[in-house]
Formats: C-alpha cells, sequence, structure tokens
C-alpha cells in the first residue's frame, strides 16, 4: 500500500528536466502559479490521529513525499526540520522522495541523522549525462542510508555504469508526458537496463513518456497507456540477493 504526502506546493524550474514540468501544467490549467511555493493543508498528514487517536496513515505503509514540489527547495527551508522531526515520529512508515537539489541535502539536516534514518529512501533525479556528472558524486557522498535514482524524463542515453553499485538500490526510468514530451528512445532504456544488471542493481521502466521511439519509429502514446505499454515491455529487474 502507498500514500501521497505532498506537504508543500509549487517549485523552480532548475534544468532540462523541468522544462516541461507536469506541475506547471497541471497548474496552469486552474490559472495558478507553480513557481508560488507554500504549506499544503496536508502538511501533517502523517502525524494525525483519528477519533479513536490512532494514526490516520496505519503502520507499514510506503508514503511517497513531496512530489509537487522538491523537498531540498529553498523556499522550504523553514519547514523541513519539522517534516524530519515528522518522518522520525513515524518509524513505522517509509517515506520516498526524489530531489534534483541534492546538493542542499544538509540544508536543516536533523541532528541525529546519522547516516541517515532506516525509513527515508532519498532518490536523485539524473535525466541526462551531464546532471548525472554534476549530481551523482554529491549524492554517492551524502550520508543517505537508502539511495534510488530516477531517469526521468530520460532525455538522452545516460552512462551510469561507475556510479551504480550496491550503494544504489534501484534505477527508475521514463520518458516525458504531455503535449510537449521530447523523444524518448528505448535503445537509451535498454542501455540503462544492462548498466543495472551488470552491476546488479534493480531497474524500473515506469512510462513510455507521450513521445516514444522504438526501432527507428515514433509512436505517440496517449496519457493513460504511458505506464501500461512501459509494464507490457517485460524489461524490469529484480536481481537475486544471495
Amino acid at each position: 500500500m502507498s500514500v501521497r504526502w505532498n506537504l508543500w506546493h509549487g517549485c523552480h524550474k532548475l534544468s532540462p528536466g523541468c522544462a516541461h514540468c507536469y506541475v506547471y501544467r497541471m497548474d496552469a490549467r486552474s490559472g495558478r502559479d507553480a513557481a508560488l511555493v507554500a504549506k499544503t493543508a496536508d502538511y501533517d498528514l502523517p502525524i494525525r490521529r483519528g477519533r479513536d487517536g490512532a494514526y490516520k496513515i496505519p503502520s507499514g505503509e510506503r508514503v511517497y513525499t513531496c512530489f509537487t514540489s522538491d523537498f531540498f527547495l529553498e523556499d522550504a527551508d523553514p519547514w523541513r526540520e519539522e517534516a524530519w522531526r515528522m518522518m522520525r515520529e513515524r518509524r513505522d512508515l517509509h517515506f520516498f522522495f526524489v530531489t534534483k537539489r541534492i546538493d542542499r541535502f544538509s540544508v536543516a539536516l536533523p541532528e541525529d541523522w546519522g547516516a541517515g534514518y532506516e525509513n527515508v529512501t532519498i532518490a536523485c533525479t539524473v535525466e541526462n549525462q551531464a546532471m548525472a556528472e554534476r549530481r551523482l558524486p554529491l549524492f554517492l557522498e551524502a550520508p543517505i542510508r537508502h539511495r534510488e535514482l530516477v531517469c526521468e524524463p530520460l532525455l538522452e542515453p545516460i552512462d551510469l555504469e561507475r556510479f551504480l553499485g550496491a550503494w544504489i538500490e534501484g534505477v527508475t526510468v521514463g520518458g516525458e508526458s504531455g503535449p510537449e514530451s521530447r523523444i524518448c528512445d528505448y535503445d537509451w532504456v535498454l542501455g540503462l537496463r544492462e548498466q543495472c544488471i551488470r552491476r546488479g542493481v534493480r531497474f524500473t521502466f515506469k512510462q513510455t513518456g507521450a513521445s516514444f521511439r522504438k526501432d527507428g519509429r515514433l509512436y505517440h502514446i496517449a496519457h493513460d497507456r504511458i505506464g501500461e505499454q512501459a509494464r507490457r515491455a517485460g524489461i524490469d529487474y529484480t536481481p537475486e540477493r544471495k
């Protein structure tokens, strides 16, 4: 089971992967400025209790965190310490979030962080080779107990192999959604899969993207089918653990 916890909303475009940000696209439909960052009504969701005194989010859930912003966004610096406190209080949940701002990892880091909280997975986004070279050395040096990589939107072939190993628990790959989507080539996806297999890292093909090229042919795929088409490819990989 899983829960979404968007404790603040809004972000600032940072790198090529942000060009056609789905948050900006969704907010534009309702006349909202996605560059305005604010706490949401769900800010304290993990620690809310029902009338019986029990937490509203039951123990054991996976909590997908901050998916309409970036957890390390500058605007959220005043709120992050409390966010960590809620994660610490709910050690019976597992929090997962994705960031493009791993260079800001240490801002408002809790004093008891140590090598990382056991119930927190941080995924670093690398949409092209330049971002991999810039972000991943910082990511691998940071004290994080559970790390994953997200190559979404995948904008070009990426060589990640030297960054992979036991310290990376999984790689998720996907193309770009939306009417202005840039091409995702199946050969790029397969290239990353082969790197993961060689290094024994879990691989997930999340979505094809709306503009998907395979064997030289370009396909335009409806939004409600980009995940289904990726699953039908049947290329996800989970290494055997000894």
